[in-house]
């Protein structure tokens, strides 16, 4: 058995990158199409790839509509799971049905037609859902900015989409507090150039928003007076949504995503990446403001036909770091994806697993990690309390799906610590060093895909052809540049060390901070590590290594630092320079769990940098710097380093 697994999924890979057209074309029976496509693939403006062109589809009738028509109307379509605000809410296929169609009334009535912009700046609630797939029904073309940010970094999203319409919610909720979005919309509205038509706002009954007369109108009252709209059909190649990420110039750069292709690419991989069949209950654990909630809380789940869980809340202290467990035995989760820093949170918290005794997960079949690097010591000991495999995957924001993994549907490799496993179907990946040629097997360099991408992943940046070009092919012609560094080893596994400007230079060796972390974190009692370069006046760069420490670890700082260095030294060797580490209370973050590496070098390093727009806790910030100055960095006074 599982040697025919392993071919079918030799097979699977070669006859995707030989005929990619058959390949995909196949995927496509799986999604209900208005009208069939001309060409699979149309590759007549290289490297502008188009995926099933010709073709017309509806996304919102896939993910919602076809299932009521094909008898799931009764099922439960979302699990609203809200330990902040003490609500669980079941909304059913019919349901939501019914919702979707009534709030694309709404947005109809204030003017929204196909192929107008609607931006969405929600928390994590089902009107959120609703929202994204109200826009799909239309054939708008929605842009989530993450419930929270700050006015300035949302008002270059208003200038950049120029949306029509606005939706949004009167607060989100965090553990300790209420966090009010209309002041924040309103200051960004007044910042932008383009000014939306109208705002339509959900009332949450934690913060009641003050309206604008003549702009602002409540989601309630505009429902109520919709006709409920009909799916309009779109061509597979026009946009279904922009979803931002952050810009080397600070400008953002907004991802497209496709209606055709994202369709065919996400149904296939819920089946054959995850092993997830209709009707199971699936969830990630992540925010639809990033393009795992895109991908995997909204599309992919209900382009299946699961039950999706909705969740607001942390994996600790809402209540406790047993949260996820309650979550995955209450609602019968099959199957979880969150990021790998929400394990070490927990880890943290409950290093023995204490809380999770508490739970039958009998049911539970398998954890996906993604978002960054998961560390080896987090997947062990995931692996060990949860019996089931723990499955690192490699993606980004502009795949809109894995990139590397382990295709649990198709064949379980076995599990390489550090490894993102094998290049998933589609995805033909490559190392190659300054010269564009391909490195040996086992040595660092970038990580490339050869043209074209599959199906779901971007065709361009919105209203940017040229910035496309420039960011992503120009580097390597012919090939996808990801910006991450690494290598294949000799059976083809993917290793994702480090985003390309992490890998550090120390003495003219090209070294990998993901391997020192790796080194790090096997530490008994390090819960949470990161690695940084910084400047060093004989050898231009040295590593710097922060860690923080286990929930009730009480041995003396300075023995830990001992012990950590010598790890580095006895796992990387000498060259790595390894001599300095710091013992921090927490990491600076993005919203999505990513540290900040780059600002702290920059901190590090004294130079000026701007505050990231995803950033978690601006107050980390400063506690980093006053631990970099103990060491003569962040201008610190130690002159001898």
């Amino acid at each position: 058995m599982s040697l025919n697994a392993a071919s079918s999924y030799d097979l699977l890979f070669s006859r995707s990158l030989s005929d990619p057209a058959g390949f995909w074309g196949e995927a496509a029976k799986d999604i209900s199409w208005f009208k069939p496509w001309d060409k699979v693939l149309d590759d007549s403006n290289a490297p502008f790839y188009r995926w099933f062109t010709g073709g017309e589809l509806n996304t919102c009738y896939n993910a919602v509509d076809r299932h009521v028509e094909g008898g799931r109307g009764a099922q439960a379509a979302i699990i609203y799971d809200s330990p902040v605000t003490q609500t669980v809410q079941t909304i059913t296929y019919a349901e939501l049905q019914d919702q979707v169609a009534r709030f694309a009334g709404a947005l109809r009535a204030q003017g929204v037609e196909k192929g107008d912009r609607v931006l969405l700046y929600m928390p994590m609630i089902p009107q959120s859902l609703v929202a994204m797939l109200a826009c799909a029904r239309l054939g708008a073309v929605h842009s989530v900015v993450f419930g929270g940010f700050a006015p300035h970094e949302l008002a270059t999203r208003i200038d950049d989409a120029k949306p029509k319409a606005i939706v949004s919610a009167s607060c989100g909720i965090e553990p300790n507090r209420v966090v009010k979005y209309k002041p924040m919309l309103d200051a960004a509205i007044e910042q932008s150039s383009h000014k939306p038509t109208s705002v339509i706002v959900w009332q949450r009954p934690q913060e009641t928003a003050t309206l604008i007369a003549g702009r602002d109108i409540d989601w309630a009252e505009a429902v109520a007076k919709a006709e409920p709209a009909e799916c309009v059909p779109v061509k597979a190649t026009d946009p279904l949504y922009i979803l931002y990420t952050s810009g080397t110039t600070g400008q953002p750069k907004g991802v497209v995503r496709d209606n055709g292709g994202h369709a065919v690419a996400l149904r296939w991989t819920m089946a054959n990446i995850y092993n997830v069949k209709p009707g199971e209950v699936y969830w990630a654990a992540s925010d639809v403001g990033w393009v795992v909630g895109h991908s995997y809380i909204v599309y992919a789940p209900l382009l299946t036909g699961c039950t999706t869980v909705v969740f607001e809340g942390k994996p600790v202290g809402t209540p406790d770091p047993g949260t996820f467990w309650r979550v995955i035995e209450q609602h019968k989760v099959g199957t979880l994806f969150t990021a790998p820093t929400a394990f070490r949170a927990i880890k943290r918290e409950d290093p023995d697993a204490n809380y999770l005794k508490k739970y039958d997960l009998s049911h539970f079949r398998a954890l996906f990690l993604a978002g960054e690097r998961s560390d080896p010591d987090t997947l062990h000991w995931a692996e060990d309390n949860l019996n089931v495999p723990v499955i690192d995957h490699w993606w980004q924001t502009e795949t809109g799906w894995a990139i590397s993994g382990n295709p649990l549907g198709v064949h379980l490799f076995p599990i390489k610590y550090g490894s993102a496993t094998r290049p998933m179907p589609g995805w033909d990946v490559r190392v190659l060093n300054a010269e564009l040629k391909e490195v040996p097997r086992g040595d660092i360099g970038a990580i490339c895909v050869k043209l074209p991408l599959p199906p779901g992943t971007l065709p361009t940046l919105w209203n940017a052809d040229e910035r496309y070009r420039k960011s992503y092919l120009a580097d390597y012609p012919g090939y996808y540049q990801t910006g991450d560094a690494g290598f294949i080893d000799d059976d083809g596994y993917v290793y994702v060390m480090a985003r390309t400007d992490d890998i550090i230079n120390v003495a003219g060796h090209r070294l990998s901070t993901g391997a020192m972390e790796e080194a790090l974190s096997s530490h008994k009692d390090v819960a949470e590590c990161a690695v940084i370069g910084v400047a060093d006046d004989l050898k231009g760069q040295v590593p710097l290594g922060f860690v923080c420490l286990k929930a009730g670890v009480t041995r003396p700082h300075e023995e830990i630092v001992k012990e950590v260095v010598q790890l580095v030294r006895e796992q990387i060797g000498p060259v790595a320079d390894f001599k300095r580490a710091l013992v921090v209370d927490r990491l600076p973050k993005t919203r999505s769990g990513k540290i900040l590496r780059g600002t702290m070098q920059k901190i590090a390093d004294s130079q000026d940098y701007k505050m990231p727009a995803t950033i978690d806790d601006p107050g980390i910030l400063p506690e980093i710097a006053d631990a970099l100055k103990t060491l003569g960095y962040a201008g610190g006074e130690i002159a001898k380093r």
